[in-house]
């Protein structure tokens, strides 16, 4: 298991530079002037050339990539001279001096993601400090919400195939499939926090904080996660029970599980004690993936909700063309999908014993 451990997370590291350099290359080709987008139109070409100096804007592309790929580094090399834009500062660069020469500073820290083009040089590590844990919450919901309710309508369908309840739940599970998630969040806001309002209690948009009337402080008002969270459980729930009813519809036909039978088993003991651990691979499958992207960012329900997550805060940098932002936050997403795949195929084994072997 060490071995392959190992081996996963090398490649992991060989995928995430890939992904690296593609950010790297989409978003410096791009026309305009990383130096005009942070000055905005007021600017001087004094202005102008001081931010290219500072930022490397005025290097080549390729020495601007190798000192991207510094600064992502965890060990990096840095120029001791302040007017090197790559100079080592301890509250630019929080680590650890390994070793310095006259000219140099190798450095054990974490990944630099650089600074915010509009939000006041406000790093980028900052800003997604501050959105992902919401997004976090948002997709732990959405996902409780489709597992548990997925897996329990799959076992329902496959115990009552071809009944009108094994229909039934086919014919929903198949529309929240094929229902877009922006339409579904406009729709659920619209209902239930403007029609229904006075009953429910909910509001169209609001985020996980809010602050008070008198502006002292923030609170959590739980009832802003109801909304946005079932709406991003709407499509995985649909996934999950189709996987569900087919995988174990599969799995009760094998034979260990007629010998079950044979010894007088219920089905709902075979169900619980067999079958029902060695369904679930593909529903982990499904979720994992559907779990990475939510935790991307679910870029359209945060925005319709006003939930300040890291989905809305890539439209609101890619409406600026806040590189830097965006840049981060596809870097960090990158990152959680590799991570959680390997989550997964590790799940694997202590699903189903013979893919161990």
């Amino acid at each position: 298991m060490g071995y392959y451990l190992i081996t996963k997370l090398g490649y992991a590291l060989l995928t995430l530079l890939g992904v690296t350099t593609v950010i790297f290359l989409l978003f410096t080709i791009l026309p305009g002037d990383p130096a005009q987008m942070m000055l905005g139109q007021n600017e001087s070409e004094e202005q102008l050339q001081t931010i290219r100096k500072k930022y490397g804007f005025d290097q080549s592309r390729t020495t601007q990539y190798l000192f991207y790929i510094n600064d992502l580094s965890p060990i990096s090399i840095h120029s001791s001279h302040p007017d090197d834009f790559s100079h080592y500062t301890p509250k630019k660069y929080k680590g650890v001096i390994l070793f310095t020469t006259e000219n140099r500073v190798i450095v054990f820290k974490y990944p630099y993601l650089r600074e915010s083009f509009q939000k006041n040089g406000k790093k980028v590590s900052s800003v997604i400090k501050e959105t992902l844990p919401n997004t976090a919450i948002l997709a732990i919901f959405a996902i409780c919400i489709a597992m548990l309710l997925g897996v329990a309508l799959g076992i329902v369908s496959a115990l009552t195939k071809d009944q009108w309840s094994d229909k039934l739940i086919q014919l929903i599970s198949t529309l929240g499939m094929s229902v877009p998630s922006f339409f579904s969040a406009i729709i659920f806001a619209w209902l239930f926090g403007y029609i229904l309002q006075e009953y429910t209690g909910l509001n169209m948009t609001g985020s996980l904080y809010e602050v008070d009337d008198f502006g002292e402080g923030s609170y959590i008002q739980w009832k802003n996660l109801i909304l946005p969270s079932i709406v991003l459980g709407i499509r995985p729930l649909g996934v999950v029970t189709q996987l569900m009813r087919n995988s174990l519809l599969e799995v009760i036909n094998q034979d260990y599980i007629r010998t079950a039978k044979a010894k007088g088993l219920s089905m709902i003991q075979i169900i619980r004690r067999h079958a029902l651990k060695n369904s679930l691979n593909p529903v982990v499958t499904a979720i994992s993936g559907w779990f990475a992207s939510m935790l991307a960012g679910a870029v359209f329900v945060e925005y319709i909700f006003g939930w300040n997550g890291l989905g809305k805060e890539i439209v609101d940098a890619l409406n600026t063309q806040d590189l830097p932002i965006i840049m981060g936050a596809v870097l960090v997403i990158a990152t959680m999908f590799i991570l959680i795949n390997i989550v997964v195929d590790v799940l694997y084994g202590w699903l189903d014993p013979r893919i161990r072997v």
